[in-house]
């Protein structure tokens, strides 16, 4: 009986829709900016690396910016830009 109250409760707590096809190919970009991301500093000390990290940021923008979270967005701008800057030094 307690188990079928609990199970009722969270399942009221959580709205169960399908993702629009933007939101499903900006979870996918945002998969693959990921693995740059997890790539990336291994490679670091070459080119490689940083064209990796800005690579990363703009594969994980679209994700982050379709979710509106901004936090993350700016973050992302900012590695993008960064590394670009470091890039052409």
């Amino acid at each position: 009986m307690v188990n079928k109250f609990k199970s009722t409760i969270l399942r009221s707590l959580v709205k169960e829709r399908r993702l629009t096809p933007l939101e499903r190919i900006a979870n996918r970009l945002g998969y693959m900016g990921t693995g740059f991301f997890i790539t990336a500093p291994h490679l670091l000390p070459q080119t490689q690396g940083v064209v990796f990290y800005i690579f990363a940021g703009l594969l994980s923008l679209p994700q982050v910016f379709v979710a509106k979270q901004w936090n993350l967005v700016l973050v992302n701008l900012n590695v993008m830009i960064a590394y670009f800057i470091l890039l052409l030094r």
